[in-house]
């Protein structure tokens, strides 16, 4: 009887050992993501979407609502609160919150913002007519143009407004079409433990490539590089040509 009463001891000891050890991991794995995102507990965050052209209601593209769902997912995830706001009703500080801003900047006036004040390096082509160059990315002294359904390009940044400090972080999913806009939420929502191993709570600016979207849709995305540096220093002012040396001489 007595070894069977200390085999039920063993057990239930080793039992409560294992769930505590489980526990533990569960809720440090918890803490880092909250961490990364910027979500404690009960916190509030800002989904910024584009609002559809000619319309007074708030009606997003099916490619970027599936962006918001994977977002939605880590947002709960972290045991915090989402509120969607369209991109032109979006008056708050940087910091304040965290945000999370999909879409371009011809479509989204809160990523032009962002882009412009935070990321000085990149530009991106909004020219409404047809040409080689439109949708194209230039960023530092390199360029990526858009190549329908075949090879398209999506920023994918995480920035903060001063490192070291307690602000909140805002994530930026800049796509040349709205697939890769869902293709860079999918790929945070895949890589956000290995990102937050490797940057920690510092700002990033990564380049991704989706390939094949017309055959493979937003599942194929191939990391190109981390363009933080570049992303970061203002391009360099195009030096006058000669005849406007002349027009003014």
């Amino acid at each position: 009887m007595r070894n069977i009463v200390l085999g039920v001891v063993v057990a239930g000891l080793s039992a409560a050992l294992g769930w505590l050890a489980r526990t533990y991991l569960w809720r440090r794995k918890l803490r880092r993501q909250q961490a990364f995102f910027g979500l404690p507990d009960n916190s509030e965050s800002l989904l910024v979407v584009n609002r559809e052209a000619g319309g007074p209601e708030l009606t997003v593209m099916r490619h970027d609502v599936f962006a918001l769902l994977e977002l939605a997912a880590l947002i709960k995830d972290c045991g915090a609160h989402a509120q969607v706001v369209a991109h032109d009703a979006a008056q708050q500080g940087f910091g304040e919150r965290t945000e999370f801003c999909v879409g371009g900047p011809s479509s989204n006036r809160r990523m032009a913002a962002h882009l412009h004040s935070l990321l000085p390096g990149i530009r991106v082509n909004t020219d409404a007519e047809p040409g080689p160059d439109r949708g194209a990315f230039q960023i530092g002294s390199e360029r990526y143009r858009l190549e329908p359904g075949k090879g398209e390009y999506v920023i994918l940044a995480r920035l903060t407004a001063d490192q070291g400090r307690a602000a909140r972080p805002v994530f930026l999913f800049c796509g040349q079409r709205a697939i890769t806009n869902q293709a860079a939420t999918r790929y945070l929502a895949r890589n956000h433990e290995r990102l937050a191993r490797k940057y920690g709570g510092n700002s990033f600016v990564l380049l991704l490539k989706v390939v094949n979207s017309q055959a493979y849709g937003p599942d194929v995305v191939e990391l190109v590089s981390d363009v933080t540096r570049a992303a970061q220093a203002p391009l360099p002012t195009p030096a006058p040509s000669r005849s406007s040396h002349r027009s003014t001489s």
